[in-house]
């Protein structure tokens, strides 16, 4: 089939269905195109975190932190990315509003681990061959670029915060476990001390109520001349019942406030009696025992504590003996292992120190993360172009489709092609005012059919596409 037959032929297949291959082509691309209009604008801000070594020489300072950088990361990425540090950042910054009500907490917490992405940057190194991560890139996608760029920001402080953190708990804890078996001496004659401490307390307290019994039983000197009266001596024996059931109950128990009772009663009678100041005169003379009494059992309960504390540490310490007993084997001497560790005691004293005031190896954001101009996604040039070729492709299938099954026959080659019958005359459509206002008819119905149809596929288009970051994320990798 030459050339020119070919091209007839589309030009005849044209005639006939342009107006379907129109419908086709406009409301394939009406749906295109208003899918790439009403995706959402997807942004990414980057910050730059910046692996800092140890600013004080390792020759002089060596580290107790072991394990490999990338290692920590994934550490501090677990602990970072957890569902409790996540949703609470979620609920802070407000993030998802839109999925908040229609979805779980968890799904909403894995949509954001998903728009978290870690990238490290690493450096070949000469002697190993190994590469060694100086930096790392830590973004964050989402629809505001505002928030995604306080977001981003506000996980690369989580990194810094979170290494430290963790720097500063191993070096305490290598120091820790490498405090000294023989600390168990200095244990045990400080906890003796406590207890000869503790026995004088009691010692004291003893003479104190003694003190303070002998006082009560022998009248004053400005109330000698009313110490046979009868009030008098009661009120004393009711203050010595009154501390000899205080050493016994507490200060709720029914007789104590029974005696404290009659003790106020008398004493309301006596100041009514007595000269003024003459009951000031007695508490006076008993205030001082009562509140070295007050003092020594303050002292004693410190005491207590301190004595339940260092006895908790000589307890523990055959343990950490054992300890030492087992990283000991293999080494020459117990004296040449006594001054390693010892080294290894002050090194490690040394290393903690230097990791809290942050002399040790720490990450620095080098570079915060800033709204994004531009959005990620989606590239809507790229996906109205495709919708154009999408849609000719669509228009030249539904007329080479409608022309298949279509059986009437166009030209004498369609008829002789059917049959050997011979042809004598071929006469054109002659349409009358009837069959013309029915083709005029058909012809509106099909322009409001295809203004009805372009109307609905662009409200398809925006239920489907309004808000759908998944449609975008697909796209984006299927152009990619």
């Amino acid at each position: 089939m030459g050339t020119d037959t070919v091209l007839e032929l589309g030009l005849a297949i044209w005639s006939r269905r342009q107006w379907l291959a129109v419908g086709v082509f406009a409301l394939t691309l009406a749906g295109t195109a208003s899918i790439a209009t009403f995706l959402p604008d997807i942004y990414r801000s980057t910050a730059t975190v910046l692996v800092e070594r140890h600013q004080v020489p390792e020759n002089f300072v060596r580290s107790s932190i072991t394990g490999e950088l990338e290692t920590r990361l994934q550490t501090i990425s677990q602990e970072i990315l957890s569902r409790a540090k996540l949703e609470t950042l979620i609920a802070r910054l407000a993030l998802y509003p839109d999925l908040g009500n229609r979805v779980p907490v968890e799904a909403v917490v894995e949509k954001m681990r998903r728009d978290i992405q870690l990238e490290l940057k690493g450096v070949e190194q000469l002697v190993s061959g190994r590469s060694a991560t100086v930096a790392f890139n830590l973004s964050y996608r989402g629809r505001e670029p505002e928030t995604v760029a306080k977001v981003t920001n506000t996980l690369a402080s989580f990194y810094v915060e979170e290494n430290a953190k963790i720097r500063e708990r191993q070096a305490s804890q290598t120091t820790q476990f490498l405090k000294l078996p023989q600390q168990m001496v200095v244990n045990l004659a400080t906890l003796e001390r406590l207890q000869t401490q503790l026995h004088m307390n009691s010692v004291n307290q003893v003479r104190a109520r003694d003190q303070r019994a002998r006082q009560l039983a022998e009248p004053d000197a400005s109330g000698a001349q009313g110490a046979s009266d009868p009030a008098t001596t009661k009120l004393a024996k009711l203050k010595r019942q009154l501390l000899d059931l205080r050493t016994r109950f507490s200060d709720k128990y029914p007789d104590v406030i029974r005696v404290k009772s009659e003790i106020a009663i008398l004493e309301r009678e006596l100041a009514e009696a007595k000269p003024d100041g003459s009951l000031a005169v007695d508490a006076a003379a008993l205030g001082d025992p009562d509140s070295e009494i007050k003092s020594l059992k303050a002292e004693e309960q410190r005491l207590r504590r301190d004595i339940s504390t260092y006895q908790r540490r000589v307890e523990n310490s055959p343990q950490r003996e054992q300890e030492f007993q087992e990283i000991s084997r293999g080494f020459e001497s117990a004296r040449e292992h006594y001054a390693s560790l010892m080294k290894r005691y002050e090194d490690a004293q040394l290393a903690e120190s230097m990791e809290q005031s942050r002399q040790g190896e720490q990450f620095r954001i080098l570079d915060s993360a800033i709204p994004a101009k531009q959005p990620l996604a989606p590239n809507r040039t790229r996906l109205i172009l495709v919708g154009v070729l999408l849609s000719l492709g669509a228009a030249a299938a539904a007329a080479v489709l409608a022309e298949r099954l279509d059986t009437s026959f166009h030209t004498f080659e369609d008829l002789r092609s059917f049959t050997k019958a011979p042809v004598l005359v071929s006469i054109p459509l002659v349409a009358n005012d009837a069959e013309t206002t029915r083709l005029a008819r058909r012809r509106w119905l099909a322009t409001a059919a295809i203004t009805l149809g372009l109307a609905l596929v662009v409200v398809a288009s925006y239920h489907v596409a309004h808000g759908n970051e998944q449609l975008v994320q697909m796209l984006s990798r299927g152009g990619s």
